[in-house]
């Protein structure tokens, strides 16, 4: 619990301060992969939901680290209907970013995985990021997104449908994170 001093008021967080610091390197994680792998968008969605967090600490006791992940989810789709709104900028470069070369498989299967992702819509990448990246149950999934089991099944198995179609199977390139999950389908 940490307590400081901000002029002269001494401020308790509630041992928020500690959450930050032991949880925001994998909420991080989910939040760029909820971004579609853009890493500024990530920093900024991630801190928005800190933000929100701060003032509703001492009423998120049971499982804050679940309250953090659904208020990424939803802070990402809010965002993506933001962004449909607004007028799209054409990017300096033409041509997509190239993918990492060389001996480093996991980056690369990372990258393709992030791609793929970022292809889905953004309900159905926040599903699959809450049942594959965070292992929850399809109950967790719907409670974390507000919405019914059966969303989180139809949403699962179209999300699989479209990685089956986008991602190349082939045993030394296809992310082993999602391997079992497009064969199960």
């Amino acid at each position: 619990m940490s307590v400081w001093v901000d002029e002269g008021v001494v401020v308790d967080d509630g041992g928020f301060e500690e959450f930050v610091r032991a949880r925001s390197a994998g909420l991080l994680r989910s939040a760029y992969l909820l971004c579609g792998g853009d890493p500024g968008a990530a920093e900024d969605l991630l801190q928005d939901v800190l933000e929100r967090m701060y003032p509703k600490w001492r009423r998120i006791s049971r499982d804050p680290e679940g309250y953090a992940r659904a208020a990424l989810a939803n802070a990402a789709a809010n965002r993506w209907r933001r962004k449909s709104r607004r007028i799209t900028e054409a990017p300096l470069e033409a041509a997509a970013p190239r993918g990492v070369a060389g001996p480093e498989r996991e980056v690369t299967d990372r990258d393709l995985v992030v791609r793929a992702l970022a292809t889905l819509p953004p309900r159905t990448r926040a599903v699959l990021v809450l049942r594959f990246f965070h292992d929850l149950t399809e109950a967790q999934t719907a409670a974390a997104l507000g919405c019914g089991v059966g969303t989180v099944k139809s949403q699962t198995s179209r999300g699989l449908a479209r990685l089956r179609e986008s991602l190349p199977e082939q045993d030394a390139t296809f992310p082993a994170v999602l391997q079992d999950a497009v064969r199960r389908g």
